[in-house]
């Protein structure tokens, strides 16, 4: 067999993940004059950062002068059902500030008061105004951002790098292995430190806001296969409002700041029926809440023929729906032809976000082998149970920096870089054997099978019944996929990576079933319809290691400093089926 180009290179710190996570960490890197090397299996431009449209949270005070970090850390701990590491958020609100001003320094165009001020305004379930924004585009202002400071520094980007291995020796990380997803050929990347920022795992359900080349688990199965563990991956969000058609863009997001706006959730019947959830909240509830109300009318046929709920925003002014939603405007109107200054849009739930991860510590987001870190969407700790609308954001902000620091002083601090060329050697193996797979499945088709699995089973509402089935199912798909076929064409390796994507998902599919089994209880966005209840005992992270090990992490007391300022988190209108 003739072995195909294979690119050896060498950095200090490798970053897996060209979204915001990844290009925070390396600029703070290129910034304290580190070699480092970012890798993308999609153009840095496009990376799944643009996507996310509302806000970024920090409390800044600039609309509610009575707002702090602490009392941002409070909102977040509430809402995540008492699920999120205390630390985590402490460190995350606390820095929220110095991430929005990295971003100011860096040319971010925010939106602004007349006198100057950036605008606040509020996202659901927030005490006060402390969600920053630039339109209903700020993701992608952030990724620019972030895009533009990375290349005024001079730092490297491989855009169409698929990572296929961490390679590790001896419980110490060492670089990675992959692939260019257009030409095939290899890549042998050696660092003394690595940092996991591939995102999450939400593209395992049929309706999601990802596209297809996102968010496939791949952080879930490089951080297993390198010896980490997964904490919380039953903890999936549902955003409230993804499109229901045109299909091939099912599960787009309509931005939460549309309901943030004044934008009314009516049923088939014409009812606004979060009043019937959250009378004191209404569209501004929790997006468990809202997404569970969207789930139960339409579960109980109050919903549209296609299985849906209306979202209006027609009776806003139009000169504020073109200035602070100018992008749901857009999406609509390119996918559907639709003008939602005079039509309600159809929505239904869509798997949104990964608010569980692998499993970090929280003064640095190590991973506890030693070199490997990981942030974004990739990690865990921030969000718990219920994620607040805006948290993400600067969440990427503050630990990119922080873990590009710690990374920094790691490599500076290493003697010598280990290696094993059995590791090496496994990494070679696993995608030369993929490449000549010749058996009768298809990928696609599996993706396809795998996501209706977890729709089906795994979706907003759980129960034992149902999670075992998947499970049973899950078993069925993994002996299929072992007689998949594997052909590369003139047009590149996609073939080859949506195979990758496929074993990544089956992972994260397993670490999900098995410890939403775990989780006997209904909690945040986890509604298990044969426990109903909040159970005071599973008031702990679940940590999977491996198929059938799931262990019970203790949660840290939450500071008095911020525990004064919690309201009881109450379960007034929270439904299950």
């Amino acid at each position: 067999m003739t072995h195909p180009e294979e690119h050896q290179l060498a950095t200090s710190v490798l970053v897996i993940g060209s979204g915001g996570a990844g290009l925070r960490a390396a600029i703070e890197l290129a910034e304290r004059g580190v070699d480092v090397l970012v890798l993308g299996k999609r153009a840095k431009a496009d990376a799944h950062t643009t996507l996310a449209a509302g806000g970024i949270n920090a409390a800044l005070a600039t609309m509610d002068p009575e707002d702090s970090w602490q009392q941002h850390a409070a909102d977040t701990i509430k809402e995540s059902y008492l699920l999120a590491r205390p630390e985590v958020v402490r460190i995350v609100t606390e820095n929220a500030a110095r991430g929005i001003h990295d971003l100011e320094r860096w040319g971010m165009p925010f939106a602004r008061e007349a006198d100057g001020r950036i605008s606040q305004r509020f996202f659901g379930a927030h005490t006060y105004r402390r969600t920053a924004f630039a339109g209903d585009y700020t993701g992608l202002e952030i990724q620019r951002t972030l895009v533009n400071r990375a290349a005024q520094l001079g730092v490297r980007v491989l855009d169409t790098c698929y990572v296929t291995r961490i390679l590790v020796d001896g419980n110490a990380v060492f670089g990675a292995y992959g692939f260019d997803v257009d030409t095939g050929s290899r890549y042998l990347i050696h660092a003394d430190a690595v940092i996991l920022a591939a995102g999450g795992h939400t593209r395992i359900w049929r309706r999601t806001s990802s596209r297809r080349d996102e968010n496939t688990g791949d952080s879930f199965r490089l951080a297993v296969l390198a010896g980490g563990r997964i904490r919380d991956p039953e903890l999936v969000q549902f955003h409230p409002s993804g499109l229901i058609d045109p299909e091939n863009a099912a599960g787009t997001l309509v931005s939460e700041a549309a309901r943030g706006e004044g934008g009314i959730l009516r049923n088939a019947l014409g009812e606004r029926f979060m009043e019937r959830y959250d009378p004191a909240r209404m569209e501004l509830s929790t997006r468990d809440r809202v997404a569970l109300a969207a789930y139960t009318e339409i579960k109980e046929r109050r919903g549209t023929e296609r299985g849906g709920v209306w979202l209006d925003v027609s009776h806003l002014a139009r000169d504020t729906i073109m200035r602070r939603l100018p992008r749901v405007y857009q999406t609509l109107l390119e996918l559907q032809m639709l003008d939602i200054t005079r039509s309600p849009i159809e929505i239904a739930p869509t798997a949104h976000y990964s608010m569980g991860g692998v499993w970090v510590r929280a003064e640095d987001h190590g991973t506890g082998v030693d070199g490997l870190y990981a942030i974004g969407e990739a990690s865990s700790g921030l969000h718990g149970a219920n994620r607040l609308g805006g948290n993400s954001l600067i969440e990427l902000l503050v630990y990119g920096r922080i873990t590009g620091a710690a990374a920094a002083r790691y490599s500076a601090e290493l003697p010598a870089q280990r290696r094993s060329w059995e590791a090496l050697a496994q990494a070679r193996g696993e995608v030369d054997s993929l490449l000549a797979a010749d058996g009768p499945e298809n990928v696609r088709a599996l993706q396809r099978t795998l996501r209706d699995t977890m729709t089906q089973h795994a979706g907003v509402v759980r129960d034992e019944t149902s999670l075992l089935a998947g499970l049973s199912e899950l078993d069925e798909l993994e002996v299929r996929m072992a007689k998949v076929g594997v052909h590369p064409d003139r047009a590149g390796f996609q073939d080859l990576a949506h195979a990758f994507d496929l074993n990544a998902s089956a992972l994260a599919a397993r670490a999900t079933l098995e410890a939403a089994l775990e989780r006997k209880e209904t909690r945040g966005c986890h509604n298990r319809s044969d426990y109903p209840e909040q159970d005071p005992a599973l008031r702990v992270n679940l940590v999977w290691a491996g198929p059938g090990r799931v262990e019970r992490e203790e949660i840290p007391v939450v500071p008095s400093e911020i525990a004064g300022l919690m309201r009881e988190v109450s379960t007034e209108g929270k439904l299950v089926e």
